[in-house]
């Protein structure tokens, strides 16, 4: 593994050193060296996120005004410890409460739960919202244990937006759990990553083949079949979520193509093209469409697919200014 490091177990705060050096309007907290926090607060309800690193830009790239106003940086594909999120809470309370906007997976859902315990000895109101719109991680009847993964974007910038606006923390939490209702996502893999401090690949696909519904992680997906074309697994993903869907009639849609990581924005823009003439072709309306590096998994090979169900509100607040620091440069 040949990448750019001065020692692989400090990856992690090197990264929050240059993040902040590069971008004034954030800063590490005082409270906390793995919280990332706006310089300027926000009179309004605080809205947070936090998981491992390795997904940028993904947690802390989406801090910035309209979006998030704190997040909890945990170390490679590790949740940030309890302590980590009540920092960030702080950070972000101005007395409005604080709005916890996270993934759904064991750690996080844990350290937050233990976090919101702890913030009320603080006096702090905290509620959350946990993205769950990975639909290869769990049958959709038991749709509550999905992990989350590029969706949590639409969570962070439809809640961030509402909190902007002026909206209660009620408000806030209730539309972004709206919108994490209405979204699905899937991912495919082509190459596994390796973790700085390990240098070798956490597991293996095979030449000519893909792991379709592949996790964050290296979750084991759905399957492992041959590689085939773009046009096919874009079919194939984009009939996935909306079988899960199963919607009653045609539908305004936004669609979010992510790489993994080490995939070419050309490849993104491959597969999306046929993403856009399947949901076309079935008389669904994309009314937006983002391509790009959203939430990643290092170096992996692969992309997700993400769909929303759009509505008025979810419409109106995905078009209200966001400033999110992390996509001036992804």
């Amino acid at each position: 593994m040949q990448i750019f490091v001065n020692d692989p177990d400090f990856i992690v705060e090197d990264m929050l050193k240059g993040f902040t050096a590069a971008h004034p309007e954030v800063m590490l907290s005082t409270l906390n060296d793995h919280v990332v926090t706006l310089r300027d607060k926000q009179e309004k309800v605080g809205v947070i996120t936090g998981g491992g690193s390795g997904h940028e830009p993904a947690f802390l790239g989406y801090i910035g005004e309209g979006m998030l106003d704190a997040v909890a940086i945990g170390e490679v594909f590790a949740s940030p410890p309890a302590q980590a999120f009540l920092d960030a809470m702080i950070e972000a309370d101005n007395g409005y409460g604080v709005a916890c906007l996270f993934g759904n997976y064991a750690g996080d859902n844990m350290n937050v739960k233990m976090a919101i315990q702890m913030a009320e000895d603080e006096d702090i109101e905290v509620k959350y919202v946990v993205a769950t719109d990975d639909i290869a991680s769990s049958p959709k009847e038991t749709r509550e244990k999905r992990h989350g993964i590029a969706g949590g974007y639409f969570m962070w910038k439809i809640g961030g937006a509402k909190a902007a606006s002026g909206g209660t923390l009620t408000e806030v939490i209730e539309v972004a759990q709206k919108v994490v209702d209405r979204t699905r996502s899937i991912c495919v893999g082509v190459k596994p990553c390796a973790i700085p401090a390990v240098g070798t690949p956490n597991f293996l696909i095979e030449s000519g083949t893909l792991e379709f519904g592949i996790g964050h992680h290296g979750e084991t997906g759905i399957e492992k079949q041959a590689l085939g074309s773009a046009k096919e697994i874009a079919i194939e993903m984009t009939e996935a979520i909306l079988t899960d869907f199963d919607f009653d009639g045609n539908k305004q849609l936004a669609v979010m193509i992510s790489g993994l990581g080490s995939t070419m924005l050309m490849e993104q823009y491959v597969v999306c093209g046929q993403v856009l003439a399947t949901l076309r072709e079935k008389g669904h309306q994309v009314e937006k469409v983002y391509v790009g590096n959203f939430v990643t998994s290092l170096d992996m090979g692969g992309m997700s697919l993400t769909i929303v169900d759009l509505d008025a509100e979810i419409t109106q607040l995905l078009d209200a200014d966001g400033q999110a620091v992390g996509l001036k440069n992804y």
